[in-house]
């Protein structure tokens, strides 16, 4: 399955540079607002280092990693919905997206100037929060204003969309986002098709200057603290000289690999991996998906032709040293269309064509 995260935030918090941390796809980062103006696209492959210890037995041709795709907007401004700097324009490049990475500035720099001519983290958030919680009323009105006039049909469908987007619009009014309201199965199948920017979970990157000092912050989602400046350092070295340099700061990880692993807890989501001498490869499904649906993830056809699944887990299949050999001890077990593919198995789906 395909992912993409959008980024948003004020102009000067180092947005694009996170972009460029992240995909290494040069765009410009130059000191003045609105400096984004087309979104800037880039897809990341996701660190797991179990794809290479799997590659590492299995020795093929092709190493694949799973991929998120990440899209960086203009910088939003205050009064962005009535038509204030540009980044209001450019929100509809960020309505597919599975989630919203909102990055906020903490740091201090006379060289970098803030919009509002102070830094003020929680004050920042707020102002964001609330232009995508106008965007989003400007879309369920002129749904809600359709959704009237086609309800007097009295076509069920009909009735229950605008039955929702009169709850979301008061939701809305009042200032919470979409992403507050508690919903029905059915409710969250509308809820997906109006692609609320305010309904998408939600990751904060507070850009700061010393991630080991920091006011922690209790927000609405999972926060990150970051000095992204020096991720983008990070990111410019060769790959085999990063680890050094990440192990000479003191961290285990860099920030980047913390905010693609925290992309995948927010979405749920979980890995499986297809190896043998043609490929090695990482495969990205929710978290709770049947094996007929991730073989689907492979090619659509699998679905309808599933007949069972192999399946390992991978750290059995490093300890036995080849799939040969985890056969011989049984470590390959044969599951139907009722099991849930788990994090870190390693499948074989059987297929009848």
């Amino acid at each position: 399955m395909s992912l993409s995260i959008g980024i948003v935030g004020l102009p000067n918090v180092g947005k694009s540079t996170l972009f460029n941390a992240l995909t290494k796809k040069k765009v410009d980062a130059a000191n003045y607002p609105f400096c984004t103006i087309d979104p800037n696209v880039g897809v990341v492959k996701v660190p797991d280092e179990r794809l290479e210890k799997i590659a590492a037995i299995s020795k093929p041709a092709k190493i694949i990693p799973t991929t998120i795709e990440f899209v960086d907007i203009a910088g939003l401004v205050k009064d962005a919905h009535k038509g204030e700097g540009l980044g209001n324009q450019f929100l509809a490049n960020i309505r597919e997206c599975d989630a919203i990475c909102e990055v906020v500035r903490d740091f201090e720099d006379s060289n970098i100037i803030h919009v509002d001519g102070k830094i003020d983290p929680e004050s920042d958030k707020e102002t964001i929060s609330m232009e995508l919680i106008f965007a989003d009323l400007q879309t369920v009105n002129k749904r809600l204003e359709k959704a009237s006039r086609d309800a007097k049909g009295h076509d069920k469908d009909v009735l229950k969309q605008k039955e929702l987007l009169e709850k979301i619009k008061v939701n809305l009014d009042s200032g919470r986002p979409a992403r507050d309201l508690e919903l029905n199965d059915e409710e969250k199948i509308i809820m997906k098709n109006l692609c609320l920017l305010t309904a998408k979970p939600l990751l904060y990157v507070v850009n700061v200057k010393d991630a080991n000092k920091i006011s922690k912050r209790n927000w609405d989602g999972e926060v990150l603290y970051l000095n992204i400046k020096q991720e983008e350092e990070i990111a410019n070295l060769a790959e085999d000289e990063q680890a050094e340099f990440i192990k000479e700061l003191g961290l285990e990880q860099s920030g980047l690999d913390k905010l693609i692993q925290a992309a995948y807890r927010l979405l749920g989501l979980i890995t499986f991996f297809t190896t043998g001498t043609d490929e090695t490869r990482a495969w990205t499904v929710k978290n709770g998906t049947k094996a007929p649906e991730a073989a689907g993830v492979i090619h659509t056809d699998f679905i309808k032709g599933f007949v069972r699944a192999e399946v390992m887990d991978w750290q059995k299949f490093i300890e036995a040293g080849s799939e040969a050999a985890a056969r011989e001890k049984g470590l390959v077990r044969i599951e139907g269309k009722d099991y849930i593919v788990q994090d870190g198995d390693i499948c074989h789906f059987l297929i009848n064509r």
